[in-house]
Order: structure tokens, then sequence, then C-alpha cells
């Protein structure tokens, strides 16, 4: 008689918070994505380096362009119905400067925080 192991359940970040967002920032650009973890496929993205985005901005690298990029985000989320997304930073990265603005900007449009 073989007794197999359990099986092991999923994990539950993958179930609860299945669309992260996810940022880069360079000296002069900004993007930002929504992947959906568990396909591994990105949801929505905007950057500065569009071309219609890119002529409506005075610059594509500081803060006041970071808000840009995340509010367009939002519009494309809620337009895609993605009520909510959970925030991935990078080890360098804190809750100040491009990243406040990107993320205040997607709030404010409407997209929840898990």
């Amino acid at each position: 008689m073989v007794i197999l192991p359990p099986v092991k359940p999923g994990r539950i970040t993958k179930v609860l918070k299945p669309y992260v967002l996810k940022m880069h920032f360079s000296n002069k650009y900004v993007s930002a994505q929504v992947i959906h973890e568990p396909t591994a496929t990105i949801a929505s993205a905007a950057s500065s380096q569009e071309k219609a985005l890119r002529s409506n901005m005075q610059s594509t690298g500081d803060s006041a362009a970071a808000a840009k990029i995340g509010k367009i985000l939002g519009e494309r989320l809620l337009v895609r119905d993605i009520p909510a997304v959970s925030v991935s930073l990078k080890r360098e990265q804190r809750y100040h400067g491009k990243v406040k603005a990107v993320v205040d900007s997607l709030v404010a449009t409407g997209v929840k925080l898990v």
C-alpha cells in the first residue's frame, strides 16, 4: 500500500493578491506595470516613453511625470475591471518621491491597494 504525500495548496497570496504593481525609474523615464501573478502576464502598463504621453509632459522623469503615469495606469486598470492591486517595491525603493506620486495618483483614480 502506497501512501501519497498530501497535496499542498497554492500560495494564498496568489489568490488574495493576484495583481501586483511594479515600477521602474530611470533618470529620464518612469514606467509602471501591473502583473497578474498566477499567469505571469502583464495586465496593464504605462510609461513616459509612449509617444502620446511625451508630447504632453514637460519632463519625463520627475515626480509630476510619475503622478501622470499613475493616473493613466489607474484609468487603464479600471477599464479592464481590475479594482485592486498590491504594491511590490524593490529593496532600494522607499515610499516617497516618485513612488509616492505613482501610488497616490493610482489611489486617486479609484484603484484600491491590497
